[in-house]
């Protein structure tokens, strides 16, 4: 009997690697119902049986955790509500990556599961057991479902991996599962209660949210704690004798002994000791030898910060590129807490694989040769091994910044296996007169491993030049230097991920998120030499949580979070029970918090301008007729300062007047929405955004989604096909594009350029009976027409028509419709269905049959 044996690891492209490790290259693949998901199928042997096995992939996590969607209304719930608010489990993205896994699972008769081999692989493992136990009884036994446990893709490690499967760790998975919700339901609550409060009375804080977490607010505390130091810093004046000498031919600098006086008057007594002097007398000259330790082997921590400092790369951009060289194959799992590698690891092994190269391949050589050290000892937490270079690549293999960072864990590795480092230091004592002075300098006896880390070795400049006990030099010059102590600079993103590490804020894998979040939130910016610093909005929360509650703020609150979440993951304590103590705690200091709000809005009045004294007067509001003021700053808003309500606007484009029109329902002026002469634009009614006015219609709805029968800025009016690449929207005619007109689609970002130059283009009243879009209207330049004979008047369909479909310039959409599948003009009989078709069927003809399929 052959075995059927379904494999899932958790990305695309790792599962392709993964099944031409483990067929030798002796496998074929599949497109299947989920998009970038392909099956890879090959045929082998599993634990002493004959099997076929199906390689495939999820893409992350299969499942989100979210509220109830009665819950996810800011207007209806209140705050406070969110901590016992029943939540779900959703499906992350719209590629039904379920269904796939349901479909898979049919008749296989054994699991296994080639997640990442960290708490959050453990977790999408019970993700993926759910769905393909849903249509498989055999896979809800746990003898039919085994782990493998990997740190790098290179053949030696995923066959070990296949040979000692084990089982998944149920704990480790609830870990996250409480991290997940207990991040919910308070960074919500807060979120919500925040935005709400400030958003609403001031209108120059450029978020779209005021958002509250855990692990992000301690985070952007440690970046005002520091901005508050330099803030209460006062310099002080001080001075030094800057002395110096002449070395053979070569100026040396001197360092006076009493290093600095506070006071000038006795600094000018000083100087007038020394400043007749014409020579400089050698009193002694030592020389010791020092020892530069290499380095311990590199992880996920240490990598973010020298890649923040020495390449000047940001940590979650570094942790993206590190992913993608480990899904390539040359590097090992990036995300590992340690620095120690294993008795069993095969270092020289590593070596081996880089003597060829072009870069480092002689200092290889050299340790192969003789000179290999072991690593020095690191911590070990039992995850994965220090991250490794698991194949040589080149420079023109890897380009970039994916090079760049290659580059340095590749040299990181070398220098730990390579001598440390023999220096030479030589410093010397002398006089001025009765003035102490004295000159060091390093020099390199033995490199190590400064041979492939150079940047490290001591420049040039620092050398000194031969001096000699007893000698007199000439003094070349003597100075009173005045100078002020200066106070510290903002944490940089290197000192910033030292500073969570050490008080336990997140993980290896979540730091560079939380530092990402608090510059996406417009908390911290960064600036030179990557230092983070804080916004007034970023400096003004820190303080107001200080002033109501400094737990929220202080990183002691969130690491005793994590130290539950450890023991959760370890067995040693029960799920629910931590989780319902966090959420206690937390519900006390929000409602608390809800009660003294009033003193952080003290901070806001000082620090923003009010939101009736924000913006320029754009369009009428329709209930008292005066204008409203559009505020650009995040969120882009209009604000009506008689009637006090204020209406949110689409975001990360502009708003303008638009011909001063109104909506036929209200009576507010439309505005126009733009992003940009490539991007889409639409008009949008104020109000009907806000408050859809009809069943179906969506909030956050513009004119080219309402209903209205008869408005000419309507979906009934403009409206042309089912959008040919979400299959969703609608292709929705913009009528004030031209000269350079173009539809877009009003679910996706799809858009068709049209007619160039025409002079009128309007949706028309007939419909296309072939493939179901409504015909256009088309009044073309005499000077420039498509047309025979001179004419420039023509309707007919976009995609079917012969004149029409070759002036079409589909942006995303190229392959979808009939029309690109068989060539110009092809597209008569081939038709997807009109709206809302796409699987064969003829769509309804007449255009209010249409919207109503789209719609219901």
């Amino acid at each position: 009997m052959t075995l059927s044996v379904l494999m899932v690891a958790e990305k695309p492209s790792l599962a392709r690697s993964l099944a031409e490790i483990l067929s030798n290259g002796n496998f074929h693949s599949r497109p299947s119902s989920c998009g970038p998901c392909h099956v890879h199928e090959y045929s082998g042997d599993f634990q002493g049986s004959r099997a076929h096995f199906k390689f495939t992939s999820v893409v992350g996590h299969v499942l989100s955790l979210d509220f109830l969607p009665k819950y996810n209304n800011w207007d209806t719930t209140k705050p406070e509500d969110l901590y016992t608010a029943e939540v779900q489990k959703l499906e992350t993205s719209k590629l039904s990556v379920c269904r796939f896994l349901e479909q898979e699972a049919r008749g296989v008769d054994v699991l296994v599961l080639w997640l990442d081999n960290d708490r959050e692989g453990e977790n999408i493992c019970f993700e993926v057991i759910d769905a393909a136990a849903s249509s498989n009884p055999k896979l809800q036994r746990e003898s039919n479902i085994f782990r493998a446990r990997f740190s790098a893709v290179t053949p030696q490690e995923i066959k070990r991996a296949m040979a000692n499967l084990g089982q998944p760790n149920k704990n480790e998975a609830l870990a996250v599962d409480a991290r997940q919700e207990i991040d919910l339901r308070i960074g919500c609550s807060f979120t919500r209660l925040q935005t709400r409060y400030f958003q609403g009375k001031y209108g120059d804080l450029d978020s779209s949210v005021i958002s509250y977490g855990p692990c992000q607010t301690a985070t952007l505390g440690l970046c005002v704690d520091r901005h508050d130091k330099i803030q209460s810093f006062k310099p002080e004046a001080f001075w030094v004798l800057d002395a110096r000498v002449k070395v053979r031919s070569a100026p040396v600098r001197l360092d006076w002994q009493r290093v600095r006086v506070f006071d000038r008057e006795i600094g000018q007594l000083f100087l007038k000791d020394v400043q007749n002097i014409s020579t400089a007398k050698v009193l002694s000259v030592t020389q010791k030898k020092k020892t530069r330790s290499r380095p311990v082997a590199l992880n996920t921590c240490e990598l973010m910060r020298v890649a923040s400092s020495g390449l000047n790369m940001g940590p979650q951009y570094a942790m993206g590129i590190a992913e993608r060289l480990y899904m390539q194959g040359y590097i090992s799992y990036p995300r590992t807490e340690t620095t120690a590698y294993p008795d069993s690891f095969d270092l020289r092994a590593v070596l081996m694989e880089h003597r060829r190269s072009p870069s480092w391949g002689a200092a290889v050589e050299e340790l192969l040769g003789g000179r290999f050290q072991r690593p020095k000892s690191g911590t070990d937490v039992g995850d994965h091994p220090p991250i490794t270079p698991t194949r040589m690549a080149r420079e023109g293999e890897l380009t970039g910044d994916s090079w760049r960072l290659y580059d340095l864990i590749a040299r990181h590795f070398i220098a730990t296996v390579s001598p440390d480092a023999q220096l030479l230091q030589t410093t010397a004592e002398l006089t001025i007169g009765p003035e102490a002075f004295s000159c060091s300098g390093t020099q390199v006896i033995d490199p190590g491993f400064l041979t492939v880390m150079h940047w490290l070795a001591p420049s040039e400049d620092q050398v000194l030049p031969e001096i000699y006990s007893g000698e007199e030099l000439p003094v070349d010059s003597v100075s009173l230097a005045d100078r002020h102590t200066s106070p510290p600079s903002h944490l940089t993103e290197s000192e910033l991920i030292t500073l969570m590490e050490k008080h336990g804020i997140g993980t290896d894998a979540s730091i560079p998120v939380h530092i990402n979040t608090i510059c996406e939130r417009n908390y911290v910016q960064v600036g030179g030499s990557r230092q983070l610093i804080p916004t007034t909005l970023g400096i003004v929360l820190i303080h107001g949580y200080y002033k109501i509650d400094p737990d929220l703020v202080l990183p002691t609150m969130r690491s005793e979070v994590e130290k539950q979440l450890n023991l959760i993951a370890q067995g040693k304590a029960d799920y629910r029970k931590v989780l319902q103590y966090a959420l206690d705690v937390f519900f006390r200091k929000f409602i608390y918090f809800t009660g003294k709000i009033a003193q952080m809005d003290e901070l806001f009045e000082v620090s923003f301008t009010p939101l009736a004294a924000t913006g320029k007067p754009l369009s009428r509001c329709g209930k008292c007729l005066r204008f409203m003021k559009y505020v650009s700053a995040k969120p882009s808003r209009l604000h009506c300062t008689h009637c006090e309500e204020t209406y949110s606007m689409p975001q990360n484009g502009k708003i303008s007047s638009y011909m001063d029109l109104k909506c036929p329902l209200d009576g507010f002026e439309i505005v126009l929405f733009s992003t940009g002469s490539r991007g889409q634009s639409y008009p949008l009614c104020p109000y009907c955004y806000n408050f859809p006015p009809f069943d179906g219609m969506r909030k956050h709805s513009a004119c080219s989604k309402c209903t209205h029968p008869t408005c000419q800025h309507a979906l009934t009016q403009n409206g042309v096909c089912a959008c040919v690449e979400c299959q969703e929207g609608v292709l929705v005619l913009d009528p004030n594009s031209g000269p350079k007109w173009k539809m877009f689609c009003n679910s996706c970002n799809v858009v068709v350029g049209l007619f160039e130059n025409a002079h009128k283009v309007r949706a028309s009243s007939e419909v296309c009976e072939e493939c179901g879009a409504t015909f256009l209207d088309v009044d073309f330049n005499k000077n420039n027409t498509p047309l025979s004979g001179g004419l420039t008047k023509h309707s007919g369909c976009i995609f079917c028509d012969g004149v029409f479909n070759k002036l079409v310039v589909l942006k995303h959409a190229v392959g979808r419709h009939p029309m690109f599948r068989r060539g110009r003009g092809g597209g008569r009989g081939g038709g997807r269905g009109g709206r809302g078709g796409g699987r064969g069927r003829r769509g309804p003809k007449d255009k209010m049959s249409q919207l109503d399929a789209f719609f219901f």
